[in-house]
């Protein structure tokens, strides 16, 4: 035979014999075939970290026999070790609150544990998917903390990519301070600045997101795992939920706290709606800044071509020797993603209904593939882009010479209807704005090497 027989509330099916999942997870492959989509690494991680506190907390409790919670967790080291990842199969796109999910993982474990304890896989009168690895426990408050702690773990990547980012910025800053540009409002000419003024623009926005990011994760920290079906505690020992927090931030590091509500801790998902706006907001000043990159070094030869970003594919199947921004376009899609992914969770969370939240599923997987492709993306950008970027000096000081909007130094002189007159008189000849004054004779030479200083527009100042 290649296969057992299972039996749950709804009669018997056929599980394959090598399969560490059960009938339950069985149903759940059968009845949603939808995207092909598997749960994300880090929400594994995270319902077996909750499964292997449980058995402890249970244990210690006297609620679980010894060796069943000591073959339970040696089963959660083992997946969390990397083993077993085939085994979680239910499609992103499943049954309400993550059910199927939180059954695939109480099976997955159970069926190790007996093996473990020397018994055959399906024998759940060893170790029982429900009895003994979900006990104390509901799919009800397993995912919101999983959500919980799986986007903590994976903000810990993120938030060095953003430092990384940042630190790249903050680099070519002070590689630039000294390249004179013309800066560009409304994509016209505008005053005289400093290509590096430009690069720490972008390092304070990015510091400013970690901040952001950061701020939002607090409330992650908060965890409703004992509230068991609708909040209640029901069928949980008094001690349970104090013991599951403190070995939880014990075992991750994370200085967790119980709900000040159960009810509401599972009721709302405001704690992961806010750390997708915070990743929104970041994805799309994230698309800004890619799109200057892209802007700033376009060409070389009928662009601005102010900067040079670092090759890194050729551009063009058709075309020799071109070369793209390719990092920044990949950026930009990322960002695009990353805003869809904020909309979906947004939705999702104001479709709670009453004790429940059945769109968990989806949160934690959009939630989860922000924070993922973020991290990547950043490191991608600051390694392959930014830290290579060169500046092209001798043209960007000729576009800030050539600016017509350097007349605006002009203003607290002669006022601005005069300095206007002698912008749309440059604009007119061929004339350079410093010739125009010399010949109108409004400024002594002495002055006009003081006022046409190109350096000091880029300080505070009437010069």
């Amino acid at each position: 035979m290649d296969y057992r027989v299972e039996k749950d509330s709804l009669g018997e099916k056929q599980v394959p014999m090598d399969a560490y999942y059960g009938v339950q997870t069985l149903r759940a492959m059968e009845n949603f075939p939808i995207s092909g989509l598997r749960p994300k690494p880090r929400f594994i991680d995270a319902v077996v970290m909750i499964k292997k506190a449980a058995a402890r907390v249970n244990s210690d409790l006297g609620l679980l026999e010894k060796k069943k919670a000591d073959a339970i967790v040696q089963a959660c080291d083992e997946i969390l070790s990397g083993k077993l990842r085939d085994q979680f199969v239910v499609d992103v796109y499943q049954a309400g609150a993550g059910t199927s999910h939180n059954m695939n993982a109480n099976e997955v474990i159970a069926n190790r544990a007996i093996e473990i304890l020397g018994g055959e896989k399906g024998n759940y009168s060893v170790v029982h998917p429900n009895d003994h690895v979900n006990m104390a426990q509901s799919t009800n408050d397993v995912i919101p903390t999983a959500i919980r702690i799986g986007a903590l773990l994976l903000l810990r990547d993120l938030l060095p990519a953003l430092e990384k980012l940042e630190k790249a910025f903050q680099q070519k800053s002070i590689e630039f301070d000294h390249v004179i540009k013309s800066a560009r409002t409304h994509l016209q000419d505008a005053v005289p600045i400093r290509l590096g003024q430009e690069f720490g623009a972008y390092a304070a926005n990015v510091r400013r997101h970690y901040k952001s990011i950061q701020q939002s994760a607090e409330g992650l920290k908060e965890l409703g795992i004992g509230g068991t079906a609708a909040g209640t505690g029901l069928n949980a020992h008094p001690e349970y939920r104090p013991r599951m927090v403190a070995v939880l931030s014990s075992d991750l590091g994370f200085d967790f706290r119980m709900a000040g509500d159960y009810f509401e801790a599972m009721q709302s998902m405001a704690p992961a709606v806010e750390v997708s706006g915070a990743l929104r907001n970041y994805a799309q000043d994230l698309i800004r800044i890619a799109n200057d990159l892209r802007l700033l070094s376009s060409g070389p030869k009928t662009g601005l071509y102010e900067i040079q970003l670092p090759p890194v594919q050729p551009g063009s199947s058709i075309m020799p020797g071109k070369v793209n921004p390719s990092i920044p376009e990949m950026v930009d899609m990322v960002g695009f993603q990353v805003i869809g992914c904020d909309l979906t969770v947004t939705l999702a969370a104001q479709a709670g209904q009453l004790d429940l939240n059945v769109m968990m599923p989806v949160i934690a997987f959009n939630l989860f593939h922000s924070i993922e492709i973020l991290t990547t993306s950043s490191n991608v950008l600051a390694e392959k882009t930014v830290a290579g970027i060169i500046a092209n000096e001798e043209l960007c000081r000729q576009y800030a010479e050539r600016s017509m909007s350097v007349v605006t130094v002009l203003t607290p002189h002669i006022g601005y209807a005069k300095a206007a007159e002698i912008a749309k008189e440059y604009l007119a000849s061929e004339k350079s704005i410093r010739d125009i004054l010399r010949e109108k004779k409004l400024f002594s030479p002495e002055q006009l090497d003081k006022i046409l200083d190109l350096w000091k527009m880029t300080e505070p100042g009437i010069h």
